[in-house]
This record gives structure tokens, C-alpha cells and sequence, in this order.
């Protein structure tokens, strides 16, 4: 030991070795604060598809149509089909579901005529722009290219708990506090 208590080089290397793992832990925690910020908002919208549906907005419109109406159902759908712009291919199948209700199947909803006042209820989809885009990054569902950039970010995660572990040292580091922690961190997803 030298004059001021250090424990000669095998001490310096342990500083710089600490100093070296915080530097770096910061800098990789920056870089990959908004993919955790964007993988957090959509994990938490894909938990709960059964409340609601995170990629799409329900859109209400209504509308009038007048009279007469034909008794024909082909006749009916063209005459709804012209008022509201819709094509044939649209279309997946009309029926009556009352005596004054007629409804249009469409892909992304339905259309809904009430033939005794001329009002059409559309029922409808609009995408989510920023959902629907980070739920189809959090499936993996976009390009092959989009694998290898998760991948990156998931080994930034592991160094960033890794690096993270052995920060601090004594009671409150790895071999203590730490310890108890990132074992029931590890616990909860295998009691699950």
C-alpha cells in the first residue's frame, strides 16, 4: 500500500474499470431511452386487446339517404353504394336485420340503414398512426431488417442490466441488496 491508503495498481484498474462501466452504461442507457419509451407505450397497449383494439379507432358516422327505398336488396345496396362511394369489392354482404334496419358487412365495418327515417349509421376503422406503427415493430412484423435492429437493442438491454449489477459494490451492490432484487425480478416471470 502506498503513503495515501490505495491499493497500488490493482487498485487503479478497479477505478478505472468502474469509472469505464458507468461511462459506458450512461451512454448506451441514452441511446436506447426512446426505443424503451416506444417498446414500453406499445407493450402496454398489447396488453390489453381485449379492452380495446390499440391499432384501430372505432369512427361513427351518420348520414341521410332519402326515399323511396327500393324492395329490391341489390337495388337498396346500390343506391347506399352510390351515396357513401362504396365499390362491389367493399361490400362482403347485406341482409335485413329488422323490418326498417338494413345493414351493409363491410371489411372494415358496417353501414346501417334505417329505411323508415333514410338515416345510414357507419360503423368504421381509421388506423392509430403511432400505435399501429410500434405495435407492428413490438410483433416483429415489419422488415427483416427490423430483426436485427431489436436484436442490437436487446443486447443493449442485457449490458444495461449486466453493467448495471456490478455497479455498486458492497451491501447495497451484487453480492447484496442487489442480489435479493434481481432475483425476484428473475422469480416473477417463472411464477407466471
Amino acid at each position: 500500500m502506498d503513503k495515501k491508503g490505495n491499493g497500488g495498481i490493482s487498485e487503479t484498474i478497479r477505478r478505472q474499470y468502474r469509472i469505464w462501466l458507468r461511462v459506458i452504461h450512461r451512454d448506451v442507457g441514452y441511446l436506447v431511452v426512446g426505443l424503451t419509451f416506444i417498446y414500453a407505450l406499445s407493450g402496454i397497449a398489447i396488453n390489453h386487446l381485449g379492452s380495446w383494439d390499440p391499432n384501430f379507432k372505432r369512427v361513427f358516422k351518420t348520414t341521410n339517404l332519402e326515399g323511396p327505398f327500393p324492395e329490391d336488396e341489390e337495388a337498396l345496396v346500390i343506391k347506399i353504394s352510390s351515396r357513401l362511394n362504396l365499390s362491389k369489392d367493399d361490400i362482403q354482404a347485406s341482409f335485413y336485420d329488422s323490418d326498417t334496419i338494413f345493414e351493409l358487412s363491410l371489411a372494415n365495418g358496417s353501414v346501417r340503414l334505417n329505411t323508415k327515417t333514410g338515416v345510414i349509421k357507419t360503423i368504421g376503422k381509421e388506423p392509430r398512426f403511432f400505435l399501429r406503427v410500434a405495435n407492428r415493430l413490438h410483433y416483429n412484423r415489419g422488415k427483416s431488417s427490423w430483426t436485427y435492429i431489436a436484436d442490437i437493442y436487446a443486447v443493449l438491454l442485457l449490458y444495461l442490466a449486466i453493467s448495471g449489477a456490478f455497479m455498486l459494490k458492497g451491501r447495497k451492490g451484487f453480492v447484496g441488496r442487489g442480489a435479493i432484487l434481481i432475483f425476484i425480478g428473475a422469480a416473477v416471470p417463472f411464477f407466471f
